[in-house]
């Protein structure tokens, strides 16, 4: 009732679609006037639980041309809602003009032969009686293709069950086509859930009653060839949890953004639901295929390993929405690859089995680890179609770990852990562990205890944290390592296990208590503490991004993607510089805390790369403090216009409210803030543009420019457009180049200063002279230094390293530096200092602004993990190896099956002309003595060989001296 008094100009949206007909735990409320009372009543009313905004879903079909994607991955073509959850299949190229030689491969016809599932429809195994879920854009009614269609539903209200893009149908054949292109399951009945118009537009609420639905007709299986970044749209992430604890198995595509790392989309990235990321036929992983790590858990944790499987996505031929064949590649027909697999597999294997956890636990375990790749590339390995039928037709409930061991030391399959050692005082590595949990789908964690192995093992400490109440059907584990004092000087290798107790109800029925207990292997690399000058810190605390508020790219050209949501992190889109650094020796070590909580005495330089947001005042002190101490200071920042803010805004349909930016690419109003202490300022305007510096090609995509500076410092300045004024003015990109390169200003783009606060020059110095204080390096873009850049400048991020760690200016930029004369900027290009945009709502996304405005919130106690009690214990050898992989299942055990000519380049691939099994099953038994006698044969045969060559030579090598002989004598 206190709803009714407070708001009167409100409607329920009546639904108009199969659903109406069930019950509902959500409703679509139209607010005429009083939006925000509304929220607020609703928010406080004590039945409801949640409330959102109805969120209108884009998504839009693009080609994959594989091989011209650019290093940056395959980018859409046109513009991506910062809403979507995009269709996973058809993209654009991002690049063009690549070109190369490749070793031509064969194409097979049949995905399902290459994956042997002709095996299993041998045995009867077709996918009857498995219910199967297609979220897509429809289905004819009268598909050639199809036989079981069971029941097309319309969720979009536009009346109509038919396939206008040809998206569906080709999921839907691959999962069960029957005729030419084959499906995996072509027995399973299938239901068609059309939730996309023929504009590819969606919304939430659609898919939440079709989930609901979904519930209602006992789904077994479940494919979303689909995904976006947004992991906090709550009542999605909610009802795809409420799905799999109602034992519908969830399948779902990766994304397509790759070859770009943290580029997973929701919900693939869930724990509960099967990730499957995409390979090409030449069991490579494909460059469109997004890779992990997962991003909920930054910056205070660390990602979870994803994609869960890979499987063929590239060049797999499935059916046409005229009725023939037709070639698809992206996740999106990857993931009915997977979804197909499952249908046929839960056919042929006990009812009881087919447990959302089971399933994936087949998967997983028995997949097989492809050379060369890393786990947030391809996750447990690929798809072994035959191993998990074994499996699951022997499964007992069981829980297990994913991944199953933790070995710091395994490149390339654990990387980024095998790339860079621990050692004494570093910041915490590490590592998230999925508890896969085949006992219930609920249960809990009881307990967590460490085992380090004698006699070094007890130098690593050990912290868990982890989600005590399993569900649906799994949770999380997040270990710390860090050494001991007393492994400040060692050198070598540390082991130990974990084990992690699961506590469960059981599902047979009888809800009986059941216990295991799982052991994680521990290994790492022990290192003797490098040097101060070695170690930088990477601020990762003050870095914020979509979902959440609306933080958009740092380069405003991106208008295709507009929102930036890779996390900036070493190991996503700053994987590049990672690897550069580490190979030039450096020891990277990132800050999850405030910089209050960090002894940066220990560090040579700290790097401020595109940060979002605020400072606290404490730690403003605490900067001043470590780089008088000897810390350096590397900004890389980025544009920042409260007027161009509000031009790049857009209006949100479904809120009716129009999304102006939080900040822009970097916070610089935040950033002046922390260099006002050594008078330096970063300016209002936006530049861009390429030029030469120290013989590299350079491109400064949407960077901000250097206001002020102090005279004894070196700047270096380029030449560059205005393009915010451009962007402002309404002028394309390139339509006047003569004019801009009339309008090309020298712009000071970066700068070094020591901050000894003398006015001496320093850049010539020995290092003996160099005074005690830290050093300042100033850039105005950080886009070259993300993943994918056209120009990487990580060569100019070495050589500020250089300057800021041994006061060596490299001869590069010392030749760059502009004349002492022209070293302040307001003397160059006319500026203001960047103003913070009136109305912004970054407080509420802010980890250090208040919520209620009232600016910085106090700054919060530093934590420190409860290492867990080390029980040393004497390993055994067995135990020093690291959980044995899975053995792949040989197809010829398969009680029944036939002898099949597969098309998998695998070393187990069958021979054969396809004889019958009854003809084959006599002649197994005296396999093993017929192979041992012709193995004495080859043996016999060789040395008659080596004998007789040996008498020939011999018999020639006399006549052969003999003619010699006599010619010398004559």
């Amino acid at each position: 009732m206190a709803i009714l008094i407070l708001v009167h100009n409100w409607t329920i949206v009546p639904r108009n679609n199969p659903a109406k007909e069930y019950p509902s735990d959500f409703d679509v409320i139209l607010l005429e006037e009083g939006g925000r009372r509304a929220l607020d009543a609703l928010r406080d009313h004590p039945a409801v639980r949640r409330v959102t905004a109805q969120r209108q879903v884009q998504r839009t079909i693009k080609y994959v041309r594989e091989d011209n994607c650019g290093p940056a991955g395959c980018l859409y073509a046109g513009w991506r809602s910062h809403r979507a959850r995009a269709l996973r299949s058809l993209r654009q190229p991002r690049e063009s003009g690549y070109t190369s030689r490749k070793l031509l491969r064969t194409v097979p016809r049949q995905i399902t032969s290459v994956l042997k599932a002709d095996l299993l429809w041998s045995l009867g195994v077709t996918g009857e009686g498995i219910k199967v879920a297609v979220f897509d854009t429809g289905l004819a009614r009268h598909h050639p293709h199809f036989g079981r269609v069971r029941e097309r539903t319309d969720w979009t209200g536009e009346n109509s069950l038919d396939d206008a893009l040809g998206h569906g149908t080709f999921v839907a054949g691959v999962i069960a086509s029957r005729a030419d292109c084959l499906g995996f399951a072509p027995d399973a009945d299938l239901h068609i859930f059309r939730v996309f118009t023929d504009n590819q537009v969606s919304y939430t609420s659609w898919f939440l009653d079709a989930f609901n639905y979904a519930i209602m007709r006992k789904i077994d299986v479940l494919n979303l060839s689909i995904g976006g970044p947004d992991f906090m749209d709550h009542p999605f992430v909610d009802k795809v949890w409420e799905l799999s604890a109602n034992k519908v198995i969830m399948v779902s595509a990766i994304g397509n953004d790759g070859p770009l790392y943290g580029t997973l989309n929701n919900p693939a990235d869930q724990m509960d639901v099967i990730g499957v990321g995409g390979i090409g036929f030449d069991d490579r992983i494909a460059k469109f295929s997004s890779r992990g790590m997962t991003t909920w858990e930054l910056p205070h944790g660390y990602g979870r390993m994803k994609p869960d499987i890979v499987t063929y996505g590239s060049g797999v031929r499935g059916s046409s929405v005229t009725g023939g064949c037709r070639s698809l590649s992206g996740t999106s027909v990857a993931s009915p690859v997977v979804a197909g697999a499952i249908a046929l597999l839960a056919s042929g294997v006990p009812r009881h089995n087919l447990t959302p956890a089971a399933v994936k636990q087949a998967l997983c375990i028995t997949a097989r680890r492809l050379p060369g790749a890393n786990m947030f590339e391809q996750g447990h390995g690929k798809l072994d179609l035959i191993s998990a039928y074994q499996f699951l037709k022997e499964y007992e409930p069981q829980a297990s770990l994913s991944p199953a061991y933790i070995d710091l030391t395994e490149c390339q399959y654990m990387w980024p852990y095998c790339t860079q050692p621990l050692y004494y005082s570093g910041q915490p590595t590490i590592a998230n562990v999925t508890v896969v949990n085949g006992l219930g789908v609920s249960g809990h964690v009881r307990a967590v205890s460490w085992h380090p192995h004698l006699p070094h093992g007890p130098l690593l400490s050990v912290s868990a944290e982890f989600s005590h109440i399993l569900w649906p059907w799994s949770g999380w584990l997040a270990l710390s390592f860090t050494v001991l004092e007393g492994g400040s000087d060692f050198d070598g290798i540390v082991e130990g296990h974990v084990n992690v107790t699961i506590e469960s109800h059981d599902e047979s029925g009888d809800n009986a208590i059941r216990n295991a207990t799982l052991m994680l292997p521990i290994r790492a690399r022990v290192i003797p503490v490098p040097a101060r000058s070695r170690r930088l810190l990477w601020d990762q605390f003050h870095s914020l991004r979509y979902p959440g508020g609306y933080f958009p790219r740092d380069d405003l050209r991106a208008k295709h993607d507009p929102l930036d949501w890779h996390a900036d992190h070493v190991h996503t889109n700053f994987r590049d510089m990672y690897r550069r650094l580490r190979e030039h020796g450096f020891y990277l070590e990132v800050m999850g805390t405030p910089l209050t909580c960090v002894d940066t005495s220990l560090y040579g330089a700290l790097l401020l790369v595109d940060p979002e947001d605020e400072y606290f005042p404490e730690e403003m002190a605490a900067m001043k403090k470590a780089v008088d101490g000897g810390l350096s200071l590397v900004v890389f920042a980025d544009w920042y216009n409260a007027s161009l803010l509000r031009h790049v805004k857009f209006y949100d349909e479904n809120t009716r409210q129009w999304w102006i930016p939080e900040t822009g690419g970097a916070n610089v109003p935040a950033l002046n803030d922390l260099l006002s202490m050594y008078q330096v300022a970063l300016g209002d305007r936006v530049f861009e543009g390429s030029f030469k510096l120290g013989g590299h090609s350079m491109y400064y995509a949407s960077g901000t420019h250097i206001h002020s500076f102090p005279e004894h410092g070196v700047l270096v300045t380029a030449r560059l457009s205005d393009q915010g004024r451009q962007i402002m003015s309404g002028e394309k990109p390139g339509a006047g180049k003569t004019d801009d390169e009339a309008h090309a200003v020298d712009v000071p783009i970066l700068g070094l200063l020591q901050t000894a606060g003398e006015t001496r020059d320093y850049s010539n110095d020995t290092v003996d002279k160099l005074p005690k204080a830290g050093r300042l390096v100033v850039y105005g873009d950080s886009s070259c230094l993300e993943g994918g850049a056209a120009r990487s400048c990580h060569w100019l991020l070495l050589a500020a390293l250089q300057y800021a760690l041994a006061g060596h200016l490299p001869a590069a930029l010392r030749d760059a530096a502009a004349p002492r004369h022209r070293q302040r900027d307001v003397h160059i290009i006319p500026s203001d200092l960047p103003q913070r945009a009136e109305g912004g709502r970054l407080h509420a996304y802010s980890r250090v602004l208040a919520p209620d405005e009232s600016g910085p919130r106090p700054a919060p106690e530093c934590a420190r993990r409860a290492a867990l009690p080390a029980r040393a214990v004497h390993a055994p050898p067995a135990a020093r190896t690291l959980a044995p992989r899975h053995p792949p299942t040989d197809p010829r055990t398969i009680v029944g099956g036939p002898e099949l000519e597969g098309t998998e380049p695998a070393a187990r691939a069958w021979r054969g002309a396809g004889a019958g099994a009854a003809a084959r099953a006599a002649p197994a038994a005296p396999a093993a003595p017929a192979s041992l006698a012709s193995r004495a044969l080859t043996l016999l045969a060789l040395a008659a060989l080596v004998y007789c060559l040996t008498a020939v030579w011999k018999r020639c090598g006399r006549k052969l001296r003999r003619r010699r002989l006599m010619s010398l004598a004559t």
